[in-house]
């Protein structure tokens, strides 16, 4: 049997996986304005988390201000607020960011958010060079199973390779892209379909940045992946080891990569959101548990665990706190980091990677007989997936051949409400009147120039980035920067083709 750190890296990425380093504990936050989320980031890094992993609100995912007439009621609710540069300097006051890693679960703005992290790092004295961590910026999940997108995928596919141009020469320790399954699994798919659609976008990403004249070689070692892990115990555990074995194969025979970085598949994990429950909510801290086992077990670089409110309402401090105590135990007291892929070996486990990766492998086929992951989803292939099996899972729990605690069967003993953490409605108001302020102080001359630069240079071939920077400095908004974007390349109008 192959060894871990080996080519397919079925058994992990690295040979001695958790035994010289446990996975990365990162957990994700962010809600109202700056200022309160920064509170949160402060109390889990000193109660001992590793990586931060920032949630934006709804109009910041969406390229619009907070004074967008269609936020007004989205202002703080889902994540934080971020409108400009002040915003993202409040964000991390007093974070040491030379020595923590920061994954941002951003995709249309990704670069916006980018900047204006390097920006804050410079400004506290941080090299670019040296700043570690994440921004998702994958777009074409946002397609299939999410719908924060804003331009259509062309666009968006040359603003992905932008990017990764960029971060080669400024960040290089940069993971410059998460392509995500979770959002995939979370919208219904199952195992194979998470994987299957998952890594055909990462081939969509590869092609788009090789065909831009980058070497595979020179990005590969920075793309990741992010996956959902579910209650199904020992299918995640296979799931994950099966996924390193296909995208391996992919990069190596596909795309002809030769580093051994190029190949493997790192990923982050976060526990199904989707599998928490309302009824009964105490009962999701077990849910979280076999999920973040299934995880570690299955070899994740970094993982988050929900709170057990979070069916209920934004994760409350001491739930946040008692999801991050669930990996540590884990880490600390279960004896799981003595082993390297301790289930590889085991005839069921084994089979059952064997069986994920020939139907994954065929899912990918399908996908690319069509003509690639765009292609697939410019036809709603993906989307009417995702939407039968969603369907065929809902019948099953409906019918009780699939058995939820709490909710379909051993409904007895239903406990009160925890106290529930509440997004002040002010929250909003006094959001846009900072915004209003900044705006009128600084030099609009300036602003207007720096826009009209990214306007020019979105109709060319050169690199947005740059001219982005120099816009956040002269203190342009993300809504501002991303209109003049939607001015040049219009925006993605989400059609059903049946």
């Amino acid at each position: 049997m192959e060894s871990a750190g080996e080519f397919p890296f079925t058994r992990g990425i690295h040979p001695t996986m958790y035994q010289s380093k446990p996975w990365t504990i990162r957990q994700y936050a962010g809600f109202g304005t700056a200022a309160e989320s920064n509170q949160r980031y402060k109390e889990l890094v000193a109660r001992g988390t590793g990586g931060l992993s920032v949630a934006f609100d709804l109009p910041t995912q969406m390229g619009m201000d907070s004074d967008h007439p269609l936020a007004v009621d989205e202002v703080g609710k889902v994540g934080v607020a971020i409108d400009t540069i002040e915003d993202m300097r409040e964000l991390f006051d007093g974070i040491p960011l030379g020595e923590i890693s920061t994954s941002m679960t951003i995709n249309a703005p990704a670069a916006i958010l980018l900047l204006m992290y390097q920006v804050v790092a410079e400004e506290k004295g941080v090299s670019a060079e040296n700043l570690q961590g994440t921004i998702q910026n994958d777009i074409l999940k946002e397609y299939i199973a999410r719908g924060t997108y804003i331009f259509p995928p062309q666009p968006s596919l040359r603003l992905i390779t932008d990017i990764f141009k960029y971060c080669k020469v400024h960040l290089p320790k940069w993971n410059t892209i998460s392509i995500s399954g979770y959002h995939i699994g979370e919208a219904g798919a199952d195992a194979v379909q998470e994987v299957a659609f998952t890594l055909s976008n990462a081939i969509a990403y590869v092609d788009a940045a090789v065909k831009a004249g980058m070497d595979v070689d020179e990005f590969a070692p920075r793309l990741s992946f992010f996956f959902v892990s579910r209650t199904s115990f020992l299918e995640e555990v296979a799931k994950f080891r099966a996924a390193r074995r296909v995208w391996a194969k992919i990069m190596k025979e596909r795309f002809g990569a030769k580093q051994s970085k190029s190949m493997q598949l790192r990923f982050h994990t976060q526990t199904a959101g989707v599998q928490l429950t309302a009824q009964q909510p105490e009962v999701n801290i077990v849910r979280v548990t076999i999920q973040a086992l299934a995880a570690v077990l299955g070899g994740t670089q970094s993982l988050h665990t929900n709170s057990f409110d979070e069916a209920l309402a934004l994760p409350s401090s001491k739930a946040a706190q008692l999801a991050l105590r669930t990996q540590q135990v884990i880490a600390s007291e279960s004896g799981i980091t003595e082993g390297v892929d301790p289930f590889g070996g085991a005839e069921f486990i084994e089979k059952m990677t064997d069986d994920l990766e020939r139907q994954i492998s065929e899912q990918i086929r399908k996908i690319d007989e069509m003509g690639g992951a765009v292609i697939a989803i410019e036809h709603g292939y993906q989307k009417s997936q995702i939407e039968d099996t969603a369907y065929k899972i809902a019948n099953e729990i409906d019918a009780k051949k699939r058995i939820v605690v709490g909710v379909n069967e051993f409904t007895d003993g239903a406990s009160a409400s925890p106290p529930l953490m509440v997004i002040d409605a002010e929250i909003g108001r006094a959001q846009r009147a900072r915004l209003a302020e900044r705006k009128a102080s600084r030099d609009q001359v300036a602003v207007s120039a720096c826009l009209d630069e990214i306007e020019r240079v979105a109709l060319s071939d050169e690199n947005l980035l740059p001219a982005m920077k120099s816009a956040i400095t002269r203190g342009a908004s993300v809504g501002e920067i991303c209109d003049r974007l939607r001015k040049v390349w219009g925006v993605h109008r989400q059609h059903d083709p049946f």
